[in-house]
């Protein structure tokens, strides 16, 4: 054994630098798997809402979009499909929508913050098929009635307001998404009315 005398200097020095040198380390494996956690920007796109423009769209017609992965339907309604919407009230499952399948401000009859436009996600609450838009034909699946949604997986019937027909699969109605209008030919799907 040497008795030369121990270099304090040099030990703190070395010890100085470990701890260091262990920190980097530290924090460059810290922060890749600290990013993991938040979500990618394809999952952020996917679940960002959706601006629409809805100023082209025709008495009658449904446009599709996406929305978290989900079809979403906007359908403009013409007077007479409106007009119509209170007579069905005693076919229908949930004609009021007590089951809350739609944002307290389309709690309404037409189920719409704007009558005249219809938005919905295109979903049948029964087994998630996506029904059908029957724009002329829908009085072959209800009679008397011109316009409605019918699911062909299992025979499910929807009005234009989104309510569920009795006697029918589907235990609910169509579900209403949140959405607000930024103004009179734009619409903003998945943000609530107020919220922006």
């Amino acid at each position: 054994m040497s008795n030369a005398p121990v270099d304090t200097g040099r030990r703190r020095f070395l010890t100085a630098a470990t701890a260091v040198v262990g920190g980097a380390g530290a924090v460059a494996v810290a922060v890749p798997f600290i990013k993991s956690w938040n979500p990618s920007a394809k999952a952020k796109a996917a679940g960002a809402p959706v601006e629409v423009n809805i100023s082209k769209v025709e008495p009658g017609q449904l446009i599709r979009v996406e929305w978290r992965g989900k079809p979403v339907w906007i359908v403009r309604r013409t007077e007479e499909v409106l007009n119509q919407l209170p007579s069905l009230n005693d076919q229908l499952r949930d004609p009021n929508s007590e089951e809350l399948q739609q944002p307290a401000y389309a709690s309404n009859a037409v189920r719409s913050i704007k009558p005249e436009y219809f938005i919905a996600v295109g979903i049948c609450t029964h087994l998630g098929c996506s029904p059908t838009y029957l724009p002329d034909t829908f009085g072959e699946q209800v009679q008397g009635i011109t316009s409605g949604f019918f699911c062909p997986c299992h025979g499910s019937k929807f009005d234009m307001a989104g309510r569920v027909f009795s006697g029918v699969p589907a235990p609910l109605n169509l579900v209403i998404p949140p959405h607000q209008y930024i103004s009179d030919g734009l619409v903003i799907i998945g943000v609530d009315q107020g919220a922006a």
